[in-house]
């Protein structure tokens, strides 16, 4: 494949590399020439220079992973998560945000300048600027436990599935950290993909309903697959795309487009829910 995007021999690091966006992730990746270090609970199948398996709610497994990472690390791909049940809230958010956020800030003196981290969000974020200030409390409580704690206290009086908490918190983190990394030279973007078809759109399904997932396709009719997520954040952390900083990248067919002009209104199809 023609390295148009500048990724060959850098050392990169793909979370949640076993299955969906962070398998297609890691694939490309390789094949792009990239020596890849791929991070996940499970075993990976890409051929990857280096696999380590990881538990995002362990803060041990989290530190001695970025201790074991190699530098520099020139491109984080953080594509972990979990969907929401069967696992637990609490479960949800460790490793949606808190355990990936831990883990990123460790690795941070291995990204040198010129770097990039790009991280998986959703469109179930929709309208996470409306609680800013509650998500922002998260944002702000520094590292692993003092995150958990925080998830531990306000879990059950937010009124929010705590899969769409975690993805409003990672679009606010992604808002407010860019700002300061890009001082030090490192920039952060995030995507916020529609429904796409892994793993976890079963749990989705049986979770909010089909109906839902439906309608959260939008205008293109259809669901994307896991590469086609794959390819954006690649562009994100590409060395081409050295301007690109703070951005919310909307992967979602046009879903959120039709919202913003009116074309699909979420009162009367969700009865409110996603704003």
């Amino acid at each position: 494949m023609e390295d148009v995007l500048g990724y060959a021999g850098r050392r990169v690091v793909v979370t949640g590399a076993a299955s969906g966006m962070g398998a297609a992730t890691a694939q490309l990746l390789v094949d792009l020439g990239a020596r890849v270090t791929a991070i996940d609970v499970n075993p990976t199948k890409a051929p990857v220079d280096r696999a380590l398996q990881v538990d995002l709610r362990d803060r041990a497994a989290i530190e001695a992973a970025a201790e074991a990472i190699e530098g520099p690390v020139e491109g984080y791909f953080g594509c972990a998560g979990l969907p929401g049940p069967p696992f637990s809230d609490l479960d949800v958010m460790l490793v949606n945000f808190v355990g990936a956020r831990y883990l990123i800030e460790l690795v941070l003196p291995k990204i040198p300048a010129g770097g990039a981290i790009a991280v998986v969000a959703s469109n179930a974020a929709m309208g996470w600027q409306l609680q800013l200030p509650q998500l922002m409390e998260l944002v702000t409580a520094d590292g692993f436990d003092a995150g958990r704690k925080w998830c531990e206290k306000h879990l059950e009086d937010l009124g929010s599935d705590a899969y769409s908490l975690s993805k409003k918190v990672v679009n606010a983190w992604v808002a407010s950290r860019a700002a300061t990394l890009i001082t030090e030279g490192v920039r952060l973007n995030c995507i916020n993909p529609g429904p796409t078809n892994t793993a976890m759109m079963p749990h989705f399904v049986e979770y909010a309903g089909q109906e839902v997932l439906d309608a959260f396709v939008g205008p293109i009719g259809r669901q994307s697959t896991a590469e086609e997520q794959a390819w954006p954040l690649v562009f994100l952390n590409s060395p081409r795309s050295s301007y690109v900083n703070g951005e919310a990248f909307t992967t979602d067919g046009g879903f959120f487009g039709a919202v913003q002009t009116g074309q699909i209104d979420l009162a009367k199809q969700f009865g409110g829910a996603g704003q």
